[in-house]
């Protein structure tokens, strides 16, 4: 296991780095789940069955998080102010392209780079943290986090814009705001140290082989089980309460769609304070609270017998456990891989990208095998069960093997 870096000065700068790293993120979110909103005038318009609209909204969602590997370990060799910067112009063009395409397959490969603003992630969590000390990473992070409010963004004004003007003037509008940030973001950052110093000194970054070489270290893996249940679980979550509410508890759709929305966006806020609290106590210490939390709610919520009014205070109890957990996952990596946050945040972001795709897909065919609505939460479950035992298995073994390495008189 690599050991933690040690606490260093704040960098330079490193507010107008977060700052401007928050907002092109919540631009870029705001991109990502764009067809959350057009998607429903453009399977009326060309007729799409279920299957064909499901995959037209999920494209975007895959390819953001496949392609979040692949642009962390860009960010640690060539730097974040130029990673974020190409990524949001690349993604603006797909954006702009999509309100031209007339056909279905023209959409669904514009969709394609849609996806590439939901790469943000990785980029943004390689760049901001090297501005920041490994006391100050977990808040630095967990602000950065808060950009998922985005989706939100998008949710709130697409549908006006949409209304008034055709959903080729949200995807025109959307693309126009995000070069527009790519274009402020360049001229209003600088590289990060790193990048700056390699620079600097002449020097060259690291082969592919050592960029890659972390991702061979299981507890990567293990920090990825993590975040495909706080981060994966909670997107599908959001997706999923809608219809859930809708089907068991007889709401209409506008009040389900409130409660979904009041469930996404405080938890994503709350991303920053759980990034606080894995500064003060320590990631593993808010992890194990997310966990033992979310397990315990996870558990009540699989009853059906459970009322509407408890039902809903849970769900909000377990959407706030789990965006402490989204950001006390992102406080381990810079700790453990100061090196490669790039590679292992990209690695852990697209498995928990990938929750958000696989996991509604999930609950729809367990609900079809088992006719029980209540299945969802039996699986989150039995997730986040293996994600509790396996974390306390790899403390246990951690710290025998301190233990073992402390000499007697110093005991």
């Amino acid at each position: 296991m690599t050991s933690p870096m040690p606490d260093t000065g704040t960098a330079p700068n490193a507010g107008r780095a977060l700052s401007l790293s928050t907002i092109a993120f919540t631009v870029c979110f705001a991109v990502w789940t764009i067809f959350s909103i057009i998607g429903v005038q453009i399977k009326d318009q060309l007729g799409l069955t279920e299957a064909q609209f499901g995959l037209l909204v999920g494209t975007p969602v895959l390819t953001g998080s496949l392609i979040r590997l692949l642009l962390g370990i860009w960010t640690d060799r060539f730097g974040g102010r130029l990673v974020y910067t190409l990524t949001m112009l690349a993604s603006a063009a797909a954006t702009a392209l999509l309100a031209f395409a007339q056909t279905y397959e023209q959409m669904l490969v514009a969709a394609l780079g849609v996806g590439i603003a939901g790469g943000s992630f990785a980029v943004g969590v390689a760049y901001v943290s090297r501005f920041y000390p490994a006391g100050k990473q977990g808040t630095a992070l967990g602000i950065f986090g808060v950009g998922n409010v985005g989706a939100a963004v998008t949710k709130f004004a697409a549908p006006f814009v949409m209304v008034a003007l055709g959903w080729q003037a949200v995807a025109l509008v959307w693309a126009a705001v995000l070069a527009i940030m790519a274009v402020v973001f360049w001229f209003s950052t600088e590289d990060d140290p790193v990048i700056a110093e390699r620079r600097a000194s002449g020097g060259k970054g690291r082969s592919l082989a050592e960029e890659f070489a972390p991702l061979r270290n299981l507890q990567v893996w293990r920090f990825s089980l993590y975040y495909f249940f706080a981060f994966g679980a909670f997107v599908a979550l959001s997706l999923w309460l809608p219809r859930y509410l809708i089907e068991v508890y007889g709401f209409d759709i506008q009040t389900a769609g409130m409660i979904a929305a009041f469930y996404s966006i405080p938890a994503s806020i709350f991303r920053a304070y759980g990034g606080h609290l894995s500064d003060r106590h320590g990631a593993r210490t808010v992890m194990y609270w997310t966990l033992i939390v979310s397990a315990a709610a996870t558990f009540v919520l699989s009853f059906p017998q459970l009322g509407a009014a408890g039902f809903i205070a849970v769900a909000f109890v377990l959407g706030f456990f789990m965006s402490l957990g989204k950001a006390a996952v992102y406080k381990h990596i810079p700790a453990y891989y100061p090196g490669s946050v790039g590679a292992v945040g990209g690695l852990v972001g697209m498995i928990g990208g990938l929750g958000g795709f696989v996991l509604p897909i999930a609950f729809g065919v367990l609900n079809e095998r088992t006719g029980m609505w209540t299945s969802c939460f039996m699986l989150l479950f039995a997730i986040v069960l293996v994600s509790l035992v396996w974390m306390h298995l790899s403390v246990r073994s951690i710290d025998r093997r301190t233990a073992q390495a402390v000499p007697v008189a110093a005991e």
